[in-house]
């Protein structure tokens, strides 16, 4: 065992391991440390500032879930945008759950827009579930407010996908653009422009939202198909 695994298991929670494990179907729950994330967070802003870090996300697969999780918040912490995009592309290819994909958000890609659409364009087209998945996140994160252009609605429209991690992500962006972006949005559901568990999917998660209108509710209630 590696000195860092050693002090990850000094952290651990054997039912929050438990409790993860059933969370993330499809990862063996041997792998699971259980480190919290609160607990995690808190370890990687340390960590990142030690030598070792650089090793850690140079050596890649890693065996343990946690290993994975703090991997992304290491890159979420970057501060240099190439780098941050270099290690980023090295490690999705070995994102193998929902979780570990989902709590990765660099926070210098809100500094680098422009570069970062490229990006976005090139994940969302991935056949691998959490790269996709990961570029629709981040086009939902940071391009439906004040950077918002109709034509990013386009992005994950051409995605067609019979995995469920991709459609659920393609399920809750549409409705964050409902939320965010009616106008531009609504016909994308109007002309059927979405697959049809996506677009029922939509329509179930926006009208669960406190940031859709009563009426705005009840109207997408008779688009549903």
């Amino acid at each position: 065992m590696t000195e860092l695994q050693n002090r990850l298991f000094a952290l651990r929670d054997k039912e929050y391991a438990l409790f993860q494990a059933k969370l993330t179907p499809g990862i063996p729950q041997d792998s699971f440390i259980g480190v919290r994330v609160p607990v995690l967070r808190t370890f990687a802003k340390g960590y990142i500032k030690e030598p070792g870090h650089s090793a850690f996300i140079g050596s890649l697969p890693h065996h343990y879930y946690d290993e994975n999780m703090l991997h992304a918040l290491l890159i979420s912490l970057m501060k240099d945008y190439d780098q941050c995009i270099a290690a980023t592309n090295r490690f999705l290819p070995y994102v193998d759950n929902w979780a570990v994909c989902d709590i990765m958000s660099p926070k210098v890609f809100a500094r680098n827009k422009g570069q970062l659409m490229g990006e976005i364009k090139l994940w969302s087209r991935s056949e691998h579930v959490y790269t996709c998945r990961f570029g629709i996140e981040m086009l939902m994160s940071h391009y439906l407010d004040s950077d918002f252009k109709p034509e990013y609605l386009e992005i994950p429209a051409a995605v067609h996908s019979d995995e469920y991690y991709v459609n659920m992500m393609l399920a809750w962006f549409y409705a964050t653009a409902l939320a965010k972006q009616w106008d531009a949005t609504l016909p994308y559901l109007q002309q059927h422009r979405l697959d049809p568990w996506v677009h029922n999917k939509t329509i179930q998660k926006a009208r669960e939202s406190y940031r859709i209108t009563p009426e705005q509710k009840d109207y997408l209630k008779t688009l549903k198909v």
